[in-house]
């Protein structure tokens, strides 16, 4: 019979996905499981967002929309982005996506030829990888240990630039690590990067409404306004107005970008759909109450996972200032066992963790990171204390 597509060998399903399906699973079969795996926010949007998606149903044409996203959508993008200091874009600058992981994806194919460098930090968000390996890039990753707060450093990335890759990708707030960098701390990465022209920049920043303890959110574009030539912008809906399904992702950068990502969009999906859009737009340009309530919440609920986490022998956390993941180092557990189950690695303590005490995590391995798990804490307020409990008393049962 006829052979697939090389590529198809490349491509992997997501890893936080089979554990979030098998958590599922065991759930269907009447297991108590407290699920700490995949990176839902665990809110619905304001009231006003379902009205403008029903109003939107109401006029529809049953048209096609706009390759490059409606215009009020666009602009809703714009004055948002005009709010964290991202000023000065118009509508040719700005592209739409099914979500800011299909813009990734876009992007990849847009920017990088097979064989192309394509450089970001680990721990890294898993779907970095995939793209990457899918449209054969050269992957370059640059390892942030716990031991310096899963950031990287100026010196890091000069030596990565140096090898000119043509890509290089950068999340702030992280994901899986939930870490931010500070104004500082962007600034000296800045100045490297204006170092090396030949670079494409994507900062993939759709936490950037999610920062804790007064840090703030800060780009690239702050501190270096001359790399605006360079710099592609990602957000999303996903996680600061609890919209995961609806699948909306928004693209900001050079012109040349922009009209490339579209032209993929036009062979791609041909447009987002207009009601998603129309729901964007008062997400994004109405009351911001629901947001701003989620993420003092967030932020409550790091500090009830890090007070826990500090309690338990060996297992080592840089604290968190963004999104809704907490990142610690469990290589304590390698090498000891639970109920006679050996524990080699953070796959299998997951595993463990899951059929011993129903609490479902990702292994680090994911992210590049092997030492670590990741815990998303966005569960109902009722789970989190229970779940916690739950993965102390693992800890304590390790022989």
């Amino acid at each position: 019979m006829p052979q697939l597509a090389r590529r198809i060998g490349r491509a992997k399903p997501s890893a936080i996905m089979q554990v979030a399906e098998k958590a599922k699973r065991l759930k269907a079969e009447g297991r108590d499981i407290i699920s700490f795996s995949i990176g839902v926010p665990n809110f619905l949007p304001g009231e006003h967002v379902y009205a403008a998606a029903r109003e939107a149903l109401d006029k529809d044409s049953g048209q096609y929309g706009s390759n490059r996203g409606a215009d009020a959508l666009l602009d809703a993008f714009i004055a948002h982005m005009a709010e964290i200091g991202l000023t000065g874009y118009t509508r040719a600058n700005c592209a739409t996506g099914v979500g800011a992981k299909h813009l990734i994806y876009n992007l990849a194919e847009a920017l990088l030829d097979e064989g192309d460098g394509f450089a970001f930090p680990t721990p890294y968000w898993t779907s970095y990888l995939d793209v990457g390996e899918i449209v054969n890039a050269d992957i370059q990753l640059l390892p942030c240990p716990p031991e310096q707060d899963y950031k990287l450093t100026p010196a890091q990335l000069d030596a990565a630039l140096a090898k000119k890759p043509r890509v290089f990708l950068f999340n702030n707030p992280s994901n899986p690590t939930g870490m931010v960098y500070t104004r500082d701390e962007i600034a000296a990465l800045a100045d490297v990067i204006v170092k090396y022209p030949e670079t494409w920049i994507i900062t993939d920043d759709i936490y950037n409404r999610m920062v804790f303890d007064g840090v703030g959110y800060h780009n690239f574009l702050h501190a270096r306004p001359e790399l605006r030539d360079r710099v592609i912008f990602l957000d999303s809906l996903s996680k600061t107005y609890g919209m995961p399904g609806w699948r909306l992702g928004l693209m900001a950068g050079p012109e040349e970008v922009a009209q490339a990502v579209t032209t993929l969009n036009s062979n791609h999906i041909t447009n987002v759909p207009e009601i998603v859009g129309a729901a964007g737009v008062a997400a994004l340009s109405g009351p911001q109450d629901v947001p701003q309530q989620k993420c003092a919440e967030f932020q409550a609920k790091r500090d009830q996972v890090m007070a826990v986490l500090a309690e338990i022998p060996g297992v080592v956390c840089p604290r968190p200032q963004g999104a809704f993941y907490v990142f610690p180092d469990v290589s304590v557990a390698f090498g000891k066992s639970h109920g006679g189950k050996p524990i080699a690695n953070d796959i299998d303590l997951c595993n463990a963790l899951l059929e011993a005490k129903g609490v479902a995590c990702v292994p680090g391995s994911a992210f590049g990171e092997p030492r670590a798990l990741r815990i998303s804490y966005t569960c109902p307020t009722p789970q989190l204390a229970p779940g916690l409990q739950r993965i102390r008393e693992f800890f304590a049962e390790l022989a």
